[in-house]
């Protein structure tokens, strides 16, 4: 991280599009109506509000990427991982603006 960044808690931007390519799980925590209407392809549906239940089923060892409608419930996903001890994860926002790298 730079100076500004770090003087500034500025976090460099992650490179997603290479998370996807190492094999990141996307997470989607949308409600399965939601997801029903559309997802990103090989996402994985789990609503926040399930979440906190099924973290035993997910892999510490893969790099996640947490997305919803907003980036708001992606957001929180991702906070609630991390605070489970997951390392790599990251709040990919919309789903819709995952599309892009499939």
């Amino acid at each position: 991280m730079g100076l500004f960044s770090s003087l500034f808690g500025k976090k460099e931007k992650v490179d997603l599009g290479q998370l996807i390519s190492d094999g990141a799980l996307i997470l989607d925590v949308r409600t399965p109506s939601e997801f029903a209407q559309g997802h990103v392809k090989g996402a994985r549906n789990i609503p926040l509000d399930k979440l906190p239940a099924s973290i035993a089923k997910l892999s510490k060892a893969k790099p996640i990427i947490t997305c919803c409608a907003s980036g708001m419930r992606s957001g929180a996903a991702k906070n609630l991982l991390r605070k489970s001890g997951f390392e790599t994860v990251e709040n990919g926002g919309s789903w819709t603006s995952l599309r892009r790298y499939f």
